[in-house]
Protein backbone atom coordinates (compact mmCIF):
# COMPACT_ATOMS: atom_id res chain seq x y z
CA UNK A 1 0.00 0.00 0.00
CA UNK A 2 1.19 3.27 -0.95
CA UNK A 3 1.54 5.37 1.99
CA UNK A 4 1.83 8.70 0.08
CA UNK A 5 -1.25 7.60 -2.29
CA UNK A 6 -3.62 6.70 0.75
CA UNK A 7 -4.18 10.36 2.09
CA UNK A 8 -6.63 12.72 -0.22
CA UNK A 9 -6.02 16.15 -1.50
CA UNK A 10 -7.40 18.49 0.29
CA UNK A 11 -8.76 21.44 -1.81
CA UNK A 12 -8.48 24.71 0.14
CA UNK A 13 -11.42 27.18 -0.24
CA UNK A 14 -11.89 28.65 -3.96
CA UNK A 15 -10.32 25.96 -5.83
CA UNK A 16 -12.51 23.47 -7.81
CA UNK A 17 -11.50 20.49 -9.79
CA UNK A 18 -13.61 18.34 -12.51
CA UNK A 19 -12.62 15.98 -15.10
CA UNK A 20 -13.60 15.62 -18.25
CA UNK A 21 -12.77 12.50 -20.08
CA UNK A 22 -9.24 11.81 -19.18
CA UNK A 23 -8.06 15.30 -18.28
CA UNK A 24 -8.32 16.41 -14.53
CA UNK A 25 -8.62 20.20 -14.35
CA UNK A 26 -8.01 22.54 -11.17
CA UNK A 27 -9.19 26.00 -10.86
CA UNK A 28 -7.64 28.25 -8.47
CA UNK A 29 -7.27 31.81 -7.30
CA UNK A 30 -3.62 31.75 -9.59
CA UNK A 31 -4.85 30.26 -13.00
CA UNK A 32 -6.10 26.50 -14.11
CA UNK A 33 -4.06 23.53 -14.29
CA UNK A 34 -4.60 20.37 -16.35
CA UNK A 35 -3.04 17.02 -16.29
CA UNK A 36 -3.94 13.67 -17.95
CA UNK A 37 -5.53 10.74 -16.06
CA UNK A 38 -4.14 7.68 -16.58
CA UNK A 39 -6.46 4.51 -16.73
CA UNK A 40 -4.90 2.55 -14.23
CA UNK A 41 -5.86 5.17 -11.39
CA UNK A 42 -9.24 6.11 -10.15
CA UNK A 43 -10.30 10.08 -9.33
CA UNK A 44 -12.67 10.69 -7.11
CA UNK A 45 -13.70 14.10 -6.43
CA UNK A 46 -15.52 14.03 -3.18
CA UNK A 47 -16.82 17.64 -1.62
CA UNK A 48 -13.40 19.19 -0.60
CA UNK A 49 -11.15 16.30 -1.53
CA UNK A 50 -10.13 14.42 -4.42
CA UNK A 51 -9.19 10.52 -3.57
CA UNK A 52 -6.19 8.63 -5.87
CA UNK A 53 -6.79 4.75 -5.91
CA UNK A 54 -5.34 2.19 -8.24
CA UNK A 55 -8.36 0.47 -9.87
CA UNK A 56 -6.96 -3.08 -9.80
CA UNK A 57 -3.98 -4.68 -7.18
CA UNK A 58 -1.30 -4.93 -10.16
CA UNK A 59 1.87 -3.84 -9.16
CA UNK A 60 1.97 -1.22 -12.61
CA UNK A 61 -0.85 0.36 -10.73
CA UNK A 62 0.08 0.30 -7.65
CA UNK A 63 3.78 1.71 -9.16
CA UNK A 64 1.92 4.55 -10.16
CA UNK A 65 -0.76 5.41 -7.23
CA UNK A 66 1.58 7.48 -5.10
CA UNK A 67 2.92 9.53 -7.98
CA UNK A 68 -0.35 10.47 -9.50
CA UNK A 69 -1.71 11.35 -5.76
CA UNK A 70 1.68 13.77 -5.70
CA UNK A 71 1.34 15.24 -9.18
CA UNK A 72 -2.73 16.19 -7.79
CA UNK A 73 -1.21 17.66 -5.02
CA UNK A 74 1.38 19.83 -6.87
CA UNK A 75 -1.73 20.81 -9.16
CA UNK A 76 -3.69 22.52 -6.28
CA UNK A 77 -0.60 23.74 -4.56
CA UNK A 78 0.29 25.34 -8.11
CA UNK A 79 -2.95 26.96 -8.51
CA UNK A 80 -2.87 28.17 -4.69
CA UNK A 81 0.37 29.02 -3.80
CA UNK A 82 2.61 28.50 -6.61
CA UNK A 83 5.85 27.60 -7.01
CA UNK A 84 10.04 29.21 -6.66
CA UNK A 85 12.99 28.61 -7.33
CA UNK A 86 15.91 30.59 -6.27
CA UNK A 87 19.22 30.73 -8.13
CA UNK A 88 22.26 32.40 -6.79
CA UNK A 89 25.23 33.33 -9.02
CA UNK A 90 28.93 33.41 -7.83
CA UNK A 91 31.89 34.28 -9.42
CA UNK A 92 34.00 37.67 -10.83
CA UNK A 93 31.99 39.22 -13.54
CA UNK A 94 29.01 36.92 -13.05
CA UNK A 95 25.79 38.83 -12.74
CA UNK A 96 22.35 38.09 -14.45
CA UNK A 97 19.38 40.83 -15.67
CA UNK A 98 15.92 40.60 -16.41
CA UNK A 99 14.46 42.06 -19.30
CA UNK A 100 10.88 41.75 -20.00
CA UNK A 101 10.59 38.13 -21.43
CA UNK A 102 14.83 37.28 -21.71
CA UNK A 103 17.38 36.34 -19.18
CA UNK A 104 20.21 37.89 -20.13
CA UNK A 105 23.28 36.21 -18.19
CA UNK A 106 27.01 37.01 -17.77
CA UNK A 107 28.69 33.73 -16.80
CA UNK A 108 32.38 33.75 -17.68
CA UNK A 109 32.00 33.45 -21.49
CA UNK A 110 33.26 34.95 -24.27
CA UNK A 111 29.17 35.92 -25.10
CA UNK A 112 26.59 36.58 -23.38
CA UNK A 113 23.87 33.98 -22.50
CA UNK A 114 20.40 34.75 -23.86
CA UNK A 115 17.57 32.91 -22.59
CA UNK A 116 14.02 33.27 -23.49
CA UNK A 117 11.71 32.83 -20.47
CA UNK A 118 8.81 30.03 -21.01
CA UNK A 119 5.14 31.04 -21.03
CA UNK A 120 4.12 31.31 -17.36
CA UNK A 121 6.84 31.92 -15.58
CA UNK A 122 8.09 35.14 -14.20
CA UNK A 123 12.29 35.33 -13.88
CA UNK A 124 13.03 38.30 -11.47
CA UNK A 125 16.42 39.69 -10.62
CA UNK A 126 16.22 41.38 -7.27
CA UNK A 127 20.32 42.05 -7.73
CA UNK A 128 22.73 40.80 -10.13
CA UNK A 129 23.70 37.43 -8.24
CA UNK A 130 20.49 36.35 -7.89
CA UNK A 131 17.67 35.17 -9.84
CA UNK A 132 14.05 34.03 -8.18
CA UNK A 133 11.83 32.02 -11.00
CA UNK A 134 8.20 31.24 -9.93
CA UNK A 135 4.70 29.97 -11.77
CA UNK A 136 2.03 28.08 -11.30
CA UNK A 137 3.60 24.63 -12.95
CA UNK A 138 6.12 22.74 -10.68
CA UNK A 139 7.63 21.47 -13.50
CA UNK A 140 8.45 23.94 -15.78
CA UNK A 141 9.50 26.29 -12.85
CA UNK A 142 12.28 23.26 -12.11
CA UNK A 143 12.99 22.65 -15.63
CA UNK A 144 13.76 25.93 -16.42
CA UNK A 145 15.85 26.96 -13.69
CA UNK A 146 17.96 23.59 -14.42
CA UNK A 147 18.50 24.77 -17.87
CA UNK A 148 19.49 27.86 -16.31
CA UNK A 149 22.16 25.82 -13.77
CA UNK A 150 23.17 23.74 -16.64
CA UNK A 151 25.37 26.81 -18.77
CA UNK A 152 27.58 27.15 -15.45
CA UNK A 153 27.38 24.43 -12.46
CA UNK A 154 29.40 25.25 -9.65
CA UNK A 155 32.65 23.94 -9.51
CA UNK A 156 34.32 22.32 -6.17
CA UNK A 157 37.40 24.32 -5.77
CA UNK A 158 35.88 28.21 -5.80
CA UNK A 159 32.06 27.40 -5.69
CA UNK A 160 31.74 29.53 -8.84
CA UNK A 161 29.07 29.21 -10.66
CA UNK A 162 25.12 28.71 -10.39
CA UNK A 163 23.86 26.93 -7.67
CA UNK A 164 20.22 26.90 -5.90
CA UNK A 165 19.53 29.01 -2.71
CA UNK A 166 20.36 26.47 0.57
CA UNK A 167 22.25 24.10 -1.95
CA UNK A 168 25.31 22.71 -0.50
CA UNK A 169 28.61 22.42 -2.69
CA UNK A 170 31.04 19.82 -1.65
CA UNK A 171 34.85 21.81 -1.86
CA UNK A 172 37.62 20.02 -2.40
CA UNK A 173 40.99 21.40 -1.43
CA UNK A 174 43.54 23.21 -3.43
CA UNK A 175 46.91 22.05 -4.63
CA UNK A 176 49.84 20.88 -2.02
CA UNK A 177 52.85 22.84 -2.67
Amino acid sequence: MSRIGKRPVALPSGVTAKTEGKTLTVKGPKGELSMTMLDLIEYKIEGEEIQVNPINKTQKARQFWGMHRTLVQNLVDGVTEGFTKVLEINGVGYRAQAQGKKLKLQLGFSHDVDLDVPEGIDVKTPDQTTVEISGIDKQKVGQFAAEIREWRKPEPYKGKGVKYRGEYIFRKEGKKK
